[in-house]
Parts: structure tokens; sequence; C-alpha cells
């Protein structure tokens, strides 16, 4: 950090009104970087030396021009879905799970191991800075918070459970443990905050939580979707549950993959379609403003044998109409190498996506249905194996 020697009180004050300005005006993008995790040729995860990933927040308010306003030295992982940070409505909080940390293996290697840490990053101050950090249950992956700012569920990994965290301005706290009885990986909220969806990605199913308040109760319904349904998202008018469907236990095989639509406007909700999207979906993200959504495919990226037939060079971009009662794939963007976490903007007319293997944002412009690479890209500081913006 920057220390000046001699600064003015007039400074000081031009100073403090601009920081107040920027944070006032700013919108947000907070990403997770993995710097101790890579893939060799033979497809292989290394385990190297932990202690360089950070947490970058990213300005989008030029939409195509983001700046990276803030990094902070705090541990991730790409091990899990890129769901496992959120943003408050009101942009004043980000919360950021730490899924793993890792330990010697004892034969000069690491291995992973799981942590229950929730960073907890003051986004209001300039720079944003981290206030506070909660436990929670063993491995949390996806998180979510309501549209009221005031409550989040984290999918607790290896304790087969759900978190139930309050939010009351900046003071977050764990206030009850759901059991599901399956492991876990992603959770998303309704609109109307009475409900919530999990995925249980080893069972192949998703669970239906009722929400009263601060109250969250499972009444041991899951509606049984998709091979591995690693992720889960909801539509903005709360039509729809999405699960991105990775097939062969999450491992990329070059198989096609799915999205599973539960109609939770039935009654009584129930699974109602699959859509066929590219091989091993993770990323999912659902505009905030239009009937549009958008599953990542990771396409054999990255993590895939070289010379294998289905390693590739790029990720894919699956856009999904959710109009008209019914969702359907209706194009297909290619981005970059190991695609993991994907946000759009505030208004829905820009896409972000974060490359994990290039180290990198890369901007889209969403013109109605279609989805356009505009071209730009901003370099990250490590490798983007999460990213969320504002909760809409």
């Amino acid at each position: 950090m920057q220390r000046w020697a001699h600064f003015s009180a007039q400074a000081a004050m031009v100073g403090l009104l601009l920081g107040i300005s920027t944070a006032a005006h700013a919108q947000f993008l907070v990403i997770g970087d993995d710097n101790k995790l890579h893939w060799d040729d033979a497809g292989k995860p290394v385990f190297t030396e932990p202690g360089k990933d950070e947490v970058v927040i990213v300005d989008i308010k030029n939409r195509e021009a983001p700046k990276i306003v803030a990094s902070l030295p705090l541990t991730n992982t790409v091990i899990g879905p890129p769901t496992n940070l959120a943003v408050t409505p009101d942009e004043s909080l980000a919360l950021v799970a730490n899924s793993l940390n890792y330990e010697s293996s004892g034969s000069g290697g690491w291995k992973p191991v799981p942590d229950n840490k929730i960073y907890v990053i003051d986004l209001q101050a300039a720079p944003p800075k981290l206030i506070a950090t909660v436990e929670v249950g063993k491995q949390p992956s996806g998180m979510a918070i309501n549209k009221a700012g005031n409550l989040a569920l984290v999918a607790d990994r290896a304790d087969n459970a759900v978190t139930v965290l309050t939010i009351n301005g900046k003071d977050v706290k764990p206030v009850q443990t759901v059991s599901l009885g399956d492991t876990v990986s992603a959770v998303a909220i309704t609109p109307d905050g009475k409900h919530a969806l999990v995925s249980k990605h080893a069972a192949n199913k998703v669970a239906w939580l009722d929400i009263d308040g601060q109250a969250v109760s499972y009444g041991k319904n899951d509606f049984a979707v998709g091979v591995w349904p690693y992720n889960v998202q909801i539509t903005s008018d709360g039509r729809f549950g999405l699960t991105a469907n990775q097939g062969n236990g999450g491992v990329t095989d070059g198989g096609v993959g799915s999205v599973s639509v539960i109609d939770l406007k039935a009654n009584p909700p129930r699974l109602v379609d699959y859509v066929a999207v590219g091989p091993t979906p993770e990323g999912l993200a659902v505009s905030p403003t239009a009937p549009l959504a958008v599953a990542v495919a990771i396409n054999g990226s990255g993590a895939a044998a070289k010379g294998t037939w289905y390693s590739t060079s790029n990720s894919l971009l699956d856009v999904l109409s959710t109009a008209g009662g019914r969702v359907r794939k209706i194009g297909s963007v290619k981005t970059g190498r190991l695609a993991e976490g994907i946000a759009f903007s505030p208004e829905g007319k820009y896409l972000y996506v974060g490359n994990f293997s290039d180290g990198n944002l890369q901007a889209y412009r969403v013109d109605g249905d279609k989805v356009r690479d505009t071209g730009k890209v901003l370099k990250l500081p490590g490798n983007p194996a999460s990213m969320r913006g504002r909760t809409p």
C-alpha cells in the first residue's frame, strides 16, 4: 500500500470525498482467484504451494472498460461451483466462502482439506476491505443472498447441510444449520424470498427449502434432475429453477451436458424439461431483466488431457431463452479456456466471463437475445475460479 508522508488536510478531504463518490457509484464484480491449482497435459490436477490466491474487486461502471479497484490476499479455490461468493443487492457487502485449504501431503506435495470460513468484505470502503471472518460448516461452496439483502444461504458440501446467515448492516452471523442428508454444492433463493433450491450433485437431485423470515426448513422434498447437477439458479421472474448437469461425476469426457428445467409456478413445482448444452456445464447465470439465461460449458478446455478427441481451446456460452413458458437453447458463443464464473451487469446489457486458464475477464454485449463478444478483455492478477455481481 502506498503511503504519503506529507498530505495536507485539504487534500485528505478531497481524497475522502472522491473515495465516497467512487464507492457510491461503482458497480462491482467480485472474483475469487485460485493460483495454486492447475492441470497437467494428462488432465490431472496439480496442487502447488498455497498463499498466492486473491479476491479481486472489479468496477464495471464503464461496461466495456472494467477496472480493478482492490485485490485482497484471501484464499480461494476452483474446486466447487463458481458461486462461492455473493454480493448484497445494495452492493455494501460481499461474502466469499473459502471451501478448501491446503496441507502438506507428507511427500513434498499438497492436498486439499475442507475449510469453514466466510470472508466479509466491505465494498463501501475505499478501497474495499476485509472486515470480518465468519465460521460455517465444512467446505462452504455455493452461496446465495435474498433480494431483501438480510439473509444468505451457504451450501456446506462436506457437512451435507446449509448454513443460514443473517445480514444486519455490516454484521453477518450464522443462526441455523439445516441438514439435507446428501452432499450439496450450490443454492439459489426465489425472488420472493420464500423458498430456495439446493443442488445435491452426487444424488442427482435438488432440494426444496421453505423460508419464513430467518427460519429455514427442509420438508425432504427433492426434485430428481439430471446427472451431477453442480450449479442451480432461479430465473428473475421466479418461474424456473435451472440446474447445470455436468454428467460423469463432473469429469470432462466430451459427452453432452444438460440444463434441467423445474417449473416453480406449477402446483406442485416439478421437473418439466431438459435442454442439451455443451460438455461439462458449470457456470450458470440468469439475466436480472430479461427472459435469458447462459450456461458455461467447459467443453474440454483447460482440464482435459491434451490429444484426446474432446480437448479444445475454448469454452462455450450456451444462450437459453426462458420466454413463453418454456426454456430452449437459442445460440452459442465461444469464450476462453476453462471458463468458470459468469455474471450479468445490473441492467442485463452486458455479460462477463472469467476464463480460469487464460487469467482474464471477458466482456460480452447482450442485444435482445443475442450475446456478442465485445473484444474487450481485462487481465487479472491470477486465475478466476468464481465470480458474482450484485444480487438483483
